[in-house]
Parts: C-alpha cells; structure tokens; sequence
C-alpha cells in the first residue's frame, strides 16, 4: 500500500487533466484576514504591508521594521462558522523579509445521523455523534527588494489541510507571487494566486462512507473524486495617497480580481471574468482610521430568468497608538442577498515601539 501511495505522489503531476479542475475550490483561502483589509472590500493588493501582508501580498513584508504579530477573529453564518488567523513576520535585513501565517475556518459540533437509524429500523437518539468540518493553511512567505528601484517581490508558499470528520481529509500544496512597485505617490500591486494551481488529494474513510452510501433508498451515493485542482487567480491594483490637511491623508485604492473561468462577476466571458472593487481610507495623523469599500459585483438570475447587478458594500474603523492597532469591520463571508453581515475584529502589534 505504501508503495502504491508513493507511486501516486510521482505520477501525480503527469496524469491531471482539465476534468478535475475547479472553479470554487479552497474557498476559505478567498475569504480574507485582517479587519483593516476586508473594511475596504479587499482592495488592499498594491498597498499593503507589514504581517498581514502574507496573505494579502507577501511583496509587501519588505515595508516591516521589526517584528509583527496579528490575530483574526469571526463569525460567520450567525456563529455557526468560524474563522480564525494569526501571523508573525520579521525583517532578514534592510532588503528582504519573512513571515508565517495559519488560518482555520471550522464549522463544530455538526450532528452526525449516519447511525441514528438501526439495522431493524429502530430509531436510537443515543447513536447521535458529534464531528467537526475544519480547513487549515499554513503559510510560509518571503519577500525582498528587486535590483529595479521601488520594486518589491514576494511568494507565499502554502500547505492546505481538511478535515471533515471521521469521513475524509486532504492535503494540498501551492503557491503564490506578488509584486509592488510605488511612485510619487501611486502603487501599483499584482498578487497571483496558486500560480503553479493548487492541488488537493483527499483519502475517504470506505467504512464510514458505506454508511451513508444508501441513506437515500434508491440513491446510492457515488465516492467523490480524491483530487481538486485550484485554478490560478489573479489580482491587480492601483492605489494613490493625498494628504488633504496637516493631520489627515486620504488612501484610495482599485482592485481588479480575475477568475480564469466564466463566473456571475459583471465581466465575465469563458477566458476569465473580472471582479472590480474599490476602497477608501480617510486616517487623523495615522491615528484613527475610518475606512469604506465596495466589491462583490455579480449579477443574480431571478426566478422569472430577469438578471440584477448586486454589490457588496463594506465598513471598517481602526485605531493605532503606541504599537497596537485595532481594527473592526462590517461584512460578510463574500456572498450576496440574504447573507448576514459579520462583525470583524483584529489585533496588530509591531514590536519596534517596544524598542524605542
């Protein structure tokens, strides 16, 4: 058995093809983190920096001074999900940096039916179990600065762990490349995301699965694939920054996020379709920030075939002072219509305050 497994790890690479592909797998890691970024609707690609760069854009690490530390903290689906994050990232030296990040998105405490039922028909509320379906990424980023002047590289390596209880697990490996590049005021950001695409290899537990094979008389359930393919995305933006009095400064940013398949975005064609979204963040002498954002463009087909354009807006406030910054954001887990809004907290602490 062993044998078999590692002759599969080898062959992997030469026997994918375009069927196993999928245009929305690993979800979770297009979620988002850090409340700063997803108040404006993840329009953060060219400007951001420090630890939650990891995810955002690892190019932009090379901005830390010192050591970082941030935490993520929410709630989706009225509690029922829960998404959590925490990262840590320093500086090699004046040119390069590096940083590692973990995600965990869980729904706990699911019931499990599978045995509720008996071999004479018997109901036993006592067979009644509990399990939980969980996702993990862990990432590995470094970023430095590129000979050319204000031009910043960084890659994220990541490692995909999901767990859906005693039922299936998978692991997944890939990759993802960003670059920055700031002039006169303007910043310019592209993020490429699973550039290498991203694959999943699941094992399903047999004897779990043969108990819910035929829970649906008549309807056997067929065993799913054991590999996802993620396809690469794409991330464009372009920032520019205006101080508009002696204590205040204006940051505004567009982001284009691109699907390579056709999708419900406001652009959409069988190449790609293209996603735009726009933020705003208005600071008091990088103080207090008050941020706004709009993304999440998709058409909805209602139920007499009609189409609506919907958007998704976003809110988000922060505060920083002496090395601690706080920040909220109100929004959701990216979908539209009756999805209820989520309260988003986030900690960062830049520990070159404590130097001083």
């Amino acid at each position: 058995m062993k044998q078999k497994k590692l002759l599969f790890i080898v062959l992997f690479p030469l026997l994918i093809n375009a069927q196993a592909f999928r245009n929305y797998s690993n979800e979770f890691l297009n979620i988002g983190v850090d409340a700063a970024g997803l108040g404006m609707s993840r329009s953060v690609v060219a400007t951001t920096s420090g630890v939650n760069s990891i995810y955002w854009n690892p190019a932009g690490l090379v901005g830390l001074e010192d050591y970082e530390g941030s935490l993520m903290h929410a709630s989706y689906f009225a509690g029922i999900a829960n998404y959590n994050h925490a990262a840590i990232a320093m500086p090699i030296d004046k040119e390069s940096a590096v940083g590692i990040s973990i995600i965990r998105f869980g729904v706990d405490d699911i019931l499990n039916t599978t045995e509720l039922i008996d071999s004479q028909g018997n109901i036993d509320f006592n067979r009644i179990s509990l399990f939980s379906s969980v996702d993990y990424a862990f990432n590995i980023a470094y970023a430095r600065n590129l000979l050319f002047k204000d031009v910043k590289f960084g890659v994220n390596a990541k490692i995909v762990r999901r767990i859906i209880g005693d039922f299936a697990s998978s692991w997944g490996f890939g990759f993802d490349a960003g670059i920055q590049f700031e002039r006169n005021n303007w910043n310019f950001g592209v993020m490429a995301r699973d550039i290498t695409t991203t694959f999943n290899s699941w094992s399903v537990n047999e004897e779990e699965f043969e108990k819910i094979r035929n829970a649906i008389p008549g309807q056997n359930q067929e065993t799913p694939e054991t590999t996802e393919i993620t396809k690469p995305t794409l991330q464009m933006g372009v920032a520019k920054s205006w101080r508009l009095g002696r204590f205040l400064n204006l940051l505004t940013e567009v982001n284009a996020n691109v699907r390579f398949a056709e999708t419900n975005d406001i652009v959409s064609s069988e190449f790609a379709s293209v996603d735009p979204a726009v933020g705003f963040q208005l600071d008091y002498d990088q103080l207090v920030y008050l941020r706004a954002g709009v993304g999440n463009f998709q058409y909805i087909t209602e139920f007499d075939n009609s189409r609506s354009l919907s958007l998704q807006p976003n809110f988000g406030v922060g505060f920083k002072y002496n090395g601690i910054q706080i920040d909220y954001a109100l929004t959701n887990i990216g979908s539209v219509g009756n999805a209820l809004f989520s309260n988003i907290f986030s900690l960062t602490i830049d520990y070159s305050f404590f130097r001083r």
